[in-house]
């Protein structure tokens, strides 16, 4: 996971550099993705850097009004909430992004979230 780790801070060093902002949400989200799997250091630290990176990459992204990356987001902090057992603002957090949506249900990030989301609701929380 280290050379995932090196690149994804390339890319945000890219971002910050060059001023490149078309995927800085997604830029983000992934860094958050990379934290958890990391093999050294405080679980909970690499958590909490992971929910920095996907609120971040929602802030960006709702910024942006890049709609898709901003449920992909979203959809990432959920899972970390939902590992967490904070069941219902990981539903609160998906829902919030999902529920803007009026077409496109039957693309991949919209069924996996609408997945996520019955999975949410059935933890009874």
């Amino acid at each position: 996971m280290e050379g995932g780790q090196r690149t994804i801070e390339e890319a945000v060093a890219i971002v910050d550099t060059a001023g490149e902002r078309f995927y800085e949400a997604e830029v983000h989200r992934v860094k958050g993705t990379v934290l958890p799997g990391a093999s050294s250091g405080d679980e909970r630290v690499h958590r909490d850097e992971a929910q920095a990176c996907f609120l971040k990459a929602i802030a960006v992204a709702r910024a942006q009004g890049a709609r898709s990356l901003e449920l992909r987001a979203a959809s990432s902090l959920a899972r970390l909430w939902q590992r967490a057992g904070r069941i219902a603002e990981a539903r609160q957090v998906l829902s919030e992004v999902f529920d803007t949506f009026t077409e496109g249900f039957d693309t991949r990030d919209l069924r996996e979230a609408r997945e996520l989301l019955d999975a949410l609701a059935s933890s009874g929380a």
